[in-house]
């Protein structure tokens, strides 16, 4: 990991040159060196040039979404419409969130780079959201006075009189699935396959704006800056000081809870700090004009985000596996591995335009784990098996992750 954050480091001080020779006349032409500052902050004139409000409302949603998954009075229409709210709908507690017109299903596998020129895979992706929600609906709330059994959906008490899960007849908690899926499906892809991307920062004419310090209407930033910030939003969009967010990571049940977690292991201690200076160090070189370096630290998030979700599933499967002797806490850990699973097909590779694992992939994972009574019967062969496949992929061992908390 200090090879890592160091890789950051050093690129700050980067500085290139060019020349052209000319009739033996030889021109310079230096590119601005890049600094990071010492906090997210960002001015043009005295004003912040950092905006990323749909983020923080996309999170906000979900927190609120995630919560009435585990009420088992909400109508099936309540959780459906906050998924999908459309402007004006009565659907959150947050009033402002009501008068939004920003969804959580309308940017699911919804990215440039992933699914602009796929739409049916994007919207297969958005009908499984919508299936999940419709089964938890149908088949755990029914259910929810009841004991889970094999092939049958109910509750199910953690040993020592712990924590009651609700699970399907498999023992997965649908709601652990979405949680967890959407962390892919929305925070990881928007950021990583959407925003980070070339086909998103370069699009139209924005090269040529941010070079020439062109904002948007009414707004003090190049259509390019907001871009790498919206990425950012996914990250930290509702932390109580988005300029310094590591001084309280864990502010969503997200992406950024999740780089807490990871982060609190010994043998990833940096990772968050290491996503935090690519972040500043790519905006500040596209406040520099110097596109190489923020491409850079592109490729680096790709790489370390990516590892996150790889980190958080292997870590999952192997919790599922030393709880085994309490049903109730293995399924709970198997069905936040689920979800984390689920995402994998939305990482990115840093010099790829692939996921480090397909769709393919994750549903042949996905199908063994649930194969017959599914967690009821899973083996610790099988869920070591698939920790060390995915682990592979990764620059990290399954007993590394093993031991994240």
């Amino acid at each position: 990991m200090k090879k890592l954050v160091l890789s950051v480091f050093t690129l700050a001080a980067l500085f290139q040159s060019c020349s052209s020779d000319d009739d033996n006349n030889t021109v310079e032409e230096q590119v601005v060196p890049v600094e990071a500052p010492d906090t997210f902050v960002f001015t043009r004139d005295g004003n912040s040039t950092v905006s990323f409000s749909g983020q923080t409302t996309r999170i906000q949603m979900g927190e609120e979404f995630v919560a009435a998954l585990k009420d088992p009075s909400r109508p099936l229409e309540e959780l459906q419409a906050m998924f999908a709210h459309e402007e004006g709908g009565v659907d959150f507690e947050n009033t402002a969130l009501n008068a939004s017109d920003k969804s959580i299903r309308s940017k699911t596998a919804a990215s440039e780079d992933f699914f602009k020129s796929n739409t049916t895979a994007g919207n297969a992706i958005k009908a499984e959201f919508d299936a999940f929600i419709e089964a938890q609906y149908s088949e755990v709330f029914p259910n929810w006075l009841f004991d889970a059994e094999p092939g049958l959906a109910g509750r199910i008490q953690e040993a020592g009189g712990g924590a009651v899960r609700y699970v399907n007849g498999k023992g997965l908690e649908y709601n652990q699935a979405i949680n967890k899926g959407l962390i892919g499906a929305l925070m990881v892809d928007q950021a990583l396959n959407n925003y980070l991307g070339t086909a998103v920062l370069d699009a139209g004419t924005n090269r040529a704006d941010n070079d020439q310090d062109i904002v948007l209407e009414g707004k003090n930033y190049t259509s390019m800056e907001h871009k790498w910030d919206e990425a950012y939003g996914y990250a930290y969009g509702i932390n109580a000081d988005p300029a310094l967010p590591n001084e309280d990571l864990g502010a969503d049940s997200f992406l950024n809870k999740y780089i807490g977690r990871v982060e609190g292991d010994p043998d990833f201690e940096g990772i968050a700090d290491a996503i935090f200076q690519a972040f500043k160090l790519g905006r500040a070189a596209i406040v520099a004009k110097n596109y190489e370096v923020r491409d850079e630290q592109a490729a680096f998030l790709r790489e370390k985000i990516s590892e996150v979700v790889a980190i958080r599933a292997v870590y999952y499967l192997q919790q599922g596996k030393i709880n085994a002797v309490d049903r109730a806490g293995a399924f709970h850990d198997l069905s936040e591995g689920y979800g984390f699973i689920y995402s994998l097909q939305f990482t990115r590779q840093p010099e790829a335009d692939a996921p480090y694992f397909t769709k393919t992939e994750v549903d042949a994972f996905l199908a063994t784990l649930t194969k017959d009574n599914g967690f009821w019967d899973v083996t610790a062969e099988t869920l070591d098996a698939m920790s060390e496949t995915i682990a592979a992929k990764f620059d990290f061992t399954v007993a590394q992750a093993a031991s994240t908390k």
